[in-house]
């Protein structure tokens, strides 16, 4: 494995949260404060001046029965860690299903079939660098760590599909130069350069969980994200999270 992932796999945060459950009201996920990731990212919490942690969900997708959303934890200044949230019991409870990864934010999510399946990602800074993906061939009981190159990069997925369990495709926003085509054969172990220019590119694959019956929606009411099931008659609520996860001193 590359210096540059062996780096960031030594950086995941161990921390697999309890199981949460779901009692009809918003849920709260653990708000983890770790003193020296904060002095990284330029914090000063303190007793007399917390630093309020939010979660932000942006990915839901559900397979074989499970049921995952993904996003990132942060305070009104800085991205501190990604989170990964799974049910295998229609919502009733959930557990974090790989660790948090130190200042990176999950984004979009796909399964290809009840076994495979991606979330990408990417470290947010100044700007977005060091993407990547977690990877799982098991329907999402475990999910490894992809990166994308085996060097620091700049720039974030825009958005990727694939087609079947080896063939996908990426866009690669950069935060300078050319916007950039991957192509992964490998079931995104590895990408291949397919187009550079310097405008956006356009891919014509995708799709979204909204049109596979799954949304996530916020709720301002509640100050949540409310995880949202179509049916015949509408959307129904599954499961909500409350944004306001806690503060760090």
């Amino acid at each position: 494995m590359a210096r540059f992932a062996v780096l960031i796999l030594a950086a995941l945060a161990l921390l697999h949260g309890d199981t949460i459950e779901n009692t009809g009201k918003p849920m709260k996920v653990p708000a983890v404060c770790k003193q020296d990731d904060l002095q990284s990212l330029g914090l000063s919490c303190s007793e007399d001046e917390p630093c309020p942690m939010y979660l932000e969900l942006s990915a839901v997708e559900s397979v074989g029965g499970r049921l995952f959303v993904a996003g990132n934890l942060h305070t009104p200044t800085a991205t501190v860690s990604s989170i990964l949230l799974g049910s295998s019991d229609g919502g009733r409870t959930w557990s974090e299903m790989h660790d948090r990864i130190r200042f990176s934010a999950l984004e979009q999510m796909q399964f290809i079939d009840m076994e495979s399946g991606w979330i990408s990602g990417a470290v947010i800074g100044a700007l977005p660098r060091d993407p990547f993906f977690l990877i799982t061939t098991d329907g999402g009981k475990t999910w490894t760590f992809r990166p994308l190159f085996d060097e620091t990069h700049g720039g974030s997925i825009e958005r990727f599909w694939f087609d079947s369990r080896k063939s996908g495709t990426l866009l690669l926003t950069p935060n300078g130069g050319s916007y950039e085509m991957y192509v992964s054969t490998t079931g995104g172990e590895s990408w291949t350069l397919k187009e550079a220019s310097s405008k956006p590119l356009k891919m014509t694959q995708g799709g979204t969980a909204a049109s596979l019956g799954w949304r996530l929606r916020p709720d301002a009411h509640n100050h949540s994200y409310d995880v949202e099931m179509k049916e015949t008659k509408g959307w129904t609520r599954v499961a909500s999270f409350l944004v306001d996860v806690g503060v760090c001193k």
